[in-house]
């Protein structure tokens, strides 16, 4: 008999910025709306509000970090 082989534990750093969408997309936050604002214009700004989606390039290494 083979032995058990250990559980994966999720990322927690990872699972508390990517949420996985009902069609398995995963979602994100923009980046660059943290601090040094003033510069920024509005327009900007707002946009960085709506999230995005992770990159297809990416997106292998996120599903690992939440499985």
């Amino acid at each position: 008999m083979h032995k058990p082989r250990t559980k994966l534990k999720t990322h927690k750093g990872a699972s508390k910025r990517f949420k996985v969408t009902g069609t398995g997309k995963i979602r994100r936050a923009k980046a660059f709306k943290s601090h040094i604002l003033t510069k920024k214009s509005t327009k900007r700004k707002r946009q960085l509000r709506k999230g995005g989606l992770v990159s297809d390039g990416d997106l292998e290494q996120v599903r690992r970090m939440l499985r």
